[in-house]
């Protein structure tokens, strides 16, 4: 017998209890059973048998796992790939364990940036007090300063966090597919400044501390009647209840706030004041994006924001996997015509890379990832965009336009 069968024969026990109160001679009726075969149950031990503690270990050693040479997540001891159903039917464990190797892979790729790639951790805001929730960017030692190059990386939605395209790459595939590690090595290596996006990193989480218990001696606005009905509802109904409770979810968790950091509590509001306080101020002649997903309708928020500034700095845009809709976010024709010309989204598609892929929506060429797999995007179109960028950059000051965006002359300009 199952334990979520049991789970269902005591909700339903409780509820015909609760009908007993008030009810006759069938309910009682339809009780009987239940309560027999309820006797026969040792809860006891059924209550052995429920999930393990949620605690995990805070660290890639405790989880006995490691990089290999190739980038690659590997047991320690038996070579083997990361596995999710470490247990067996144990499904929001093995999630919750996920989890938490999630967030160890996080603070990990955070030390590469710093470590490996020699970038700075930027506090956000900028004029943050001590007290205040923070978040943070990465940049290059000359993000600020470099006066011919800078690219900006902008990840998509979800558990993703700064330096990072997907999660779930880097823990079953490998670091170069899942982070952006490979973009900000090239492009320092071919004299790009660098500024890395963390919009995800919207809030802090602080426990919820428990409203103070009224006393019963308290004073109330509660009627003395209500009062009374509540003194008279039965001790066993409620240890019944609880026991149930306790039952159903034996760990439960701790619940939460959120605190909003300032400025930057959506991953519009952060691309826009990394802009205005970053990479505005930039002393770069071509600025540069790559944004992934979500961080592609980002991009297209802060046009909307800050058009002109973005048309005077931005050279060209990279999206990988693109989820803007410039009909939705309602952005301009003046902004479709930018977008037409100096932007182009890497797709998600079966044909080869490269290959033009059409569109419904007159904004940006389309051009296949050379991927089916959304997630894989931004790695499988990695050197071609730095082709395009290169392209871009030669072609800024001349009448020709990158190669990738050739073929939107063929969008007639009554579309816009």
């Amino acid at each position: 017998m199952s334990v979520s069968f049991i789970s269902s024969v005591w909700v339903s026990f409780c509820i015909n209890m609760a009908q007993l109160q008030q009810g006759g001679p069938d309910e009682k009726e339809k009780t009987t059973a239940l309560k027999d075969l309820l006797s026969r149950i040792d809860l006891d031990e059924l209550m052995k048998k429920d999930e393990p503690p949620l605690e995990f270990p805070d660290s890639l050693e405790g989880f006995e796992y490691a990089f290999n040479e190739k980038g690659q997540l590997r047991h320690v001891k038996t070579g083997e790939p990361f596995v999710f159903n470490y247990r067996e039917d144990l499904h929001r464990w093995n999630q919750k364990r996920y989890e938490a190797l999630g967030e160890i892979i996080t603070k990990y790729v955070y030390e590469l940036l710093e470590n490996e790639c020699s970038l700075k951790k930027i506090s956000l805001p900028v004029d943050a007090t001590e007290s205040e929730p923070k978040s943070f960017i990465f940049m290059s030692q000359d993000a600020m300063t470099n006066p011919d190059k800078l690219m900006v990386l902008i990840h998509g939605s979800g558990v993703v966090r700064a330096g990072q395209w997907a999660r779930r790459l880097i823990i079953n595939e490998d670091l170069d597919s899942g982070t952006q590690i490979p973009y900000i090595k090239r492009a320092m290596e071919e004299g790009y400044g660098v500024i890395v996006l963390n919009p995800n990193e919207n809030y802090i989480e602080v426990e919820k501390t428990k409203p103070q218990m009224q006393s019963p001696s308290d004073n109330s606005d509660e009627p003395a009647e209500k009062r009374e009905r509540k003194d008279k509802t039965p001790k066993e109904t409620k240890k019944r209840r609880d026991f149930y409770e306790k039952y159903r979810n034996p760990q439960k968790e701790k619940e939460m706030v959120q605190l909003y950091i300032r400025d930057n509590g959506s991953p519009e509001e952060h691309a826009i004041y990394v802009w205005d306080h970053f990479i505005s101020q930039s002393a770069a002649e071509n600025i540069f994006f790559v944004a992934h997903s979500y961080g592609g309708l980002a991009f297209v928020e802060l046009m909307i924001q800050r058009e002109a500034d973005v048309k005077s700095k931005v050279t060209a845009v990279a999206l990988t996997d693109s989820v803007h809709n410039v009909w939705h976010q309602e952005a301009g024709k003046t902004i479709r015509e930018w977008m037409r010309e100096n932007c182009c989204n890497w797709v998600s598609s079966s044909e080869p890379l490269d290959a033009s892929v059409e569109s419904m929506l007159p904004d940006c060429p389309r051009v296949s990832a050379g991927t089916e797999r959304h997630e894989l995007t931004s790695w499988k179109s990695f050197p071609s965009i730095f082709r395009f960028f290169a392209e871009a950059s030669e072609a800024k000051n001349s009448s020709l336009k990158p190669a990738l965006t050739r073929r939107s002359n063929r969008i007639k300009q009554d579309e816009f």
